[in-house]
């Protein structure tokens, strides 16, 4: 397929996006649209409260070390796909913000994915080798289930296993190593709450 026909469909389905029904969400994946149930509550509050930190200790306008660009599920253009990270971020040299509704065209510097029973087959069979391929230097996976956070640099095309931690951990992980932060808080959730989902 010649590039200008592969640019024609990935905007084609780009558009096609705009259909997906609330409580789901898309990707574009071999030239097709993917759509997936939207998560749960754990999921939802793991990643929610893990950028809320990293982005209070690490964001542009934050007080500690600062130097990073954080958001939640950024539509990323990565080749020809469309993957949504449930957190990326970028060195704010490298931040570029997306053209009007555009997906982001340059690759972050670290990716955060939550599992869960209907992503983690393609968090880490597809996205993971997607994400090395196109230069994403640092990746996380949290398990909200099994209350694990696993550590990757890139190597290559390949992931080093830098270190996993569990339950109530204090954490100090790269790129987010000079601060760390308390693992078990992204499991908390308010007594209710905790009762119904146990």
């Amino acid at each position: 397929m010649s590039e200008p026909a592969e640019r024609d469909l990935f905007e084609t389905l780009w558009e096609e996006l705009d259909a997906v029904p609330e409580g789901y969400f898309a990707e574009i994946v071999a030239g097709e649209v993917r759509v997936l149930p939207r998560p749960g509550l754990k999921h939802a509050r793991a990643a929610s409260k893990l950028g809320a930190t990293l982005d209070g200790s690490f964001g542009f306008d934050s007080d500690g070390p600062a130097g990073w660009v954080l958001l939640d599920e950024p539509d990323l253009r990565i080749g020809d796909e469309l993957r949504s990270p449930d957190l990326a971020g970028w060195r704010t040299e490298r931040f570029v913000a997306p053209e009007g509704r555009g997906p982001f065209l340059v690759a972050p510097d670290w990716i955060c994915e939550v599992l869960s029973s209907s992503t983690a087959k393609y968090d880490r069979a597809e996205k993971m080798p997607l994400y090395a391929r196109h230069g994403v230097s640092h990746l996380w996976l949290i398990d909200p289930s099994a209350r694990t956070l696993e550590v990757y640099r890139r190597s290559g095309e390949l992931w080093l296993a830098l270190a996993t931690h569990a339950e109530d951990a204090c954490v100090h992980a790269e790129p987010f190593e000079l601060m760390g932060f308390e693992l078990g808080a992204l499991w908390r959730l308010p007594p209710t709450l905790a009762a119904e989902i146990a």
